[in-house]
């Protein structure tokens, strides 16, 4: 079971502030792993995640900054391995989401959900990558979805589809490139999941209907995702890069 203990690690964790990101930084902490959390100045739930982490006795550091700027995650990636030390493990969830029709979505719309969760997520993983390519160690996780591989019915939100897909490649291309010179490339895929993205009045009929046809018949709860990011996280996956593991409680078999 030691593969799986973080003592010593420390993790740089994008959207740490709430919902799945905040779930996947106690759960590293929970395995022992200091926390530098990267977030939008005034991330609301910031002080809770702080609070959780300190008492499983871990360190967090709070930056913020905008994931979209790759001088402020870099900024951001340097003062943590100053305070808190090489960066081990980095985790990129931050993101967004909203609907609307394709035929008429705005530019502006369509252009700020790619700039976000796929562009965002591409400059993180290039000042992650670059600092642990230097070191020939460091596992990266990035945050995709199920709907990445799949369209839901009823969910007009082609602009999020198309940069979840992109993430799930995106991780895969690095993982090849980077598998040997010891950086290891991963992401997790979450179904529908009890967050605060998830409880926006545009998608809540939809969300009890998917809840539904889940053959789980319930959502999943954030800390559901915190146990595959130890995983990945950890030596016990260390043959593990490429991976898109998905934690849908059985949606994609379907």
């Amino acid at each position: 079971m030691n593969r799986f203990d973080l003592t010593g690690k420390r993790a740089f964790i994008t959207g740490a502030g709430s919902g799945l990101g905040q779930a996947i930084a106690i759960a590293l902490a929970q395995a022992g792993a200091d926390i530098a959390s990267f977030d939008l100045p005034g991330a609301s739930n910031q002080a809770d995640t702080s609070a959780s982490i300190a008492a499983c006795g871990r360190q967090m550091l709070v930056l913020a900054g905008d994931v979209t700027d790759p001088v402020s995650i870099e900024t951001a990636f340097d003062r943590a391995e100053q305070e808190l030390g090489e960066i081990d493990i980095a985790v990129n969830s931050a993101g967004i989401a909203n609907v609307g029709a394709a035929e008429v979505m705005p530019h502006a719309q369509f252009l700020r959900m790619m700039d976000i969760n796929l562009n965002g997520l591409f400059w993180s993983c290039q000042v992650e990558g670059r600092r642990m390519l230097a070191r020939g160690r460091g596992s990266i996780l990035n945050m995709a979805s199920i709907c990445g591989s799949t369209a839901i019915p009823g969910l007009e939100q082609a602009h999020y589809d198309a940069t979840k897909a992109a993430v799930i490649r995106l991780t895969k291309s690095l993982a090849a490139e980077w598998a040997g010179r010891g950086v290891r490339v991963n992401c997790l895929s979450p179904g529908f999941m009890a967050t605060p993205m998830n409880s926006r009045p545009e998608v809540a009929e939809n969300v009890r209907i998917f809840a539904a046809m889940t053959p789980m018949k319930r959502m999943g709860q954030p800390h559901e995702v915190g146990g595959p990011a130890v995983f990945l996280s950890s030596e016990a996956a260390s043959y593990c890069t490429g991976v898109d593991l998905n934690i849908d409680g059985g949606f994609l078999s379907i």
